[in-house]
């Protein structure tokens, strides 16, 4: 496998300096795509008036979004795989400006929901990209940093951009914000073109069927600790709220911030750590994410123990996604890194959406208190695939 210069076709060399500023651009990036989709989750009692909904009708924009995020990433991928990158990135964030700028004049709920169903498929495609695109910017041995840089937006998002975009909405109105985050989308799109490199798409006659890269050495146990972990993760985090209010701790607000924060931390960690220590990095996050699920289990009634083991769920969870999305490239190639991510933003949603469900599920039937124990053995099979997978998760990263 290599990974290709746009201009001479040749890998980077190794002593080249980071792409900074096309990393950073791509990182944006993520960042808007994560905070289109979970806005409006943040903005429930200000949209349903004006839409003349209930708060739970606003709620199925999030579904939506998601829905067709799941559906849309392996068919767009499909279709697009050869056409040249940089012009399906811009489409991509101009599908979201015109998605969001919707959004933001309509007074139907029926055309919003449509909006946001555009702005679904448009996510999907880009969660396909980004990190096979960070990929083929730097050297195969600073991959796993370029691809920490790009998902960190992700983790920005989460912890800093939805509290803020709520608070933004609160003080000029929700039409605004929309206003504001289609605006961003087109800033990003020179952004882009400016600094991001231009790539090739696939070759017609080299192309590999969807289905064979899914099968692909590796490949399947990548997908499948990413499924475990994201139910058991999605089980807990859902359910946040009820589950601090049975633990005693009725401040689900710093509960969420002391999350975020953390995870902002666990990214950093793995930046760091994911090009000389995959294995061990991730091995050590998956195992701590056990260790938490137990402590909630046994001693969550304790605020100091709720506290950090919601910081150290944090920590490891934050960087997680970077070390599985790193292994799942380094197993697919960078050139068949769309197709491969594709497969996994389907996986990926799949968990939420299961995950979701379970929780609600262990929820009605066994109480909050039976939420840590529902999601500990979910993230010990994660463990436990990554712990017997070494030629998915090696301990030394494969090199072109």
């Amino acid at each position: 496998m290599s990974t290709t210069c746009p201009a001479k076709g040749t890998a980077p060399p190794a002593s080249t300096p980071l792409p900074w500023s096309g990393l950073l651009a791509l990182s944006t990036t993520a960042f808007t795509a994560v905070l289109t989709e979970l806005l409006p989750a943040g903005l429930l009692p200000r949209m349903a008036p004006d839409l003349g909904v209930s708060e739970a009708r606003i709620g199925f924009l999030v579904t939506g979004y998601a829905l067709a995020s799941f559906a849309a990433a392996i068919p767009l991928t499909a279709v697009l795989r050869g056409l040249p990158r940089r012009p399906v990135l811009v489409g991509a964030l101009l599908g979201f400006a015109v998605s969001n700028a919707v959004v933001a004049v309509s007074s139907s709920y029926a055309l919003t929901f449509g909006a946001r169903l555009v702005a679904g498929g448009m996510g999907g495609t880009l969660w396909a990209m980004l990190a096979g695109y960070a990929a083929r910017m730097v050297p195969a041995e600073r991959r796993g940093r370029a691809i920490a840089i790009v998902l960190a937006g992700i983790t920005l998002a989460l912890a800093l951009g939805v509290p803020a975009g709520t608070a933004l909405a609160g003080t000029v109105g929700w039409r605004t914000a929309f206003g504001l985050l289609s605006g961003l989308a087109v800033l990003l799109v020179g952004w882009v073109r400016w600094r991001v490199p231009g790539f090739p798409g696939e070759i017609p006659h080299a192309r590999v069927p969807l289905a064979r890269v899914a099968a692909l050495p590796g490949i399947p146990a990548v997908l499948s600790v990413t499924l475990f972990l994201l139910v058991g993760h999605q089980v807990m985090y859902t359910y946040v709220a009820p589950f601090a209010a049975h633990a005693g701790f009725g401040r689900t607000g710093l509960v969420l911030l002391v999350f975020g924060a953390a995870t902002v931390v666990g990214i950093w960690i793995t930046g760091v750590l994911v090009d000389r220590r995959l294995r061990p990095t991730l091995v050590g996050a998956l195992a701590l994410c056990v260790a938490v699920m137990l402590a909630l289990g046994l001693a969550a009634g304790v605020p100091g123990v709720l506290l950090i083991s919601v910081a150290l769920w944090g920590v490891a969870f934050g960087g997680a996604p970077t070390l599985i999305q790193t292994a799942l490239i380094d197993a697919s190639g960078p050139e068949r890194a769309d197709v491969a991510t594709s497969w996994q933003t389907t996986v990926y949603n799949a968990g939420i959406a299961l995950g979701s469900l379970t929780g609600g599920l262990v929820l009605e039937g066994g109480g909050a208190g039976a939420l840590p124990w529902a999601a500990l053995p979910l993230v010990a099979v994660a463990l436990g695939v990554v712990t017997a997978a070494r030629k998915a998760f090696p301990a030394t990263r494969r090199r072109p």
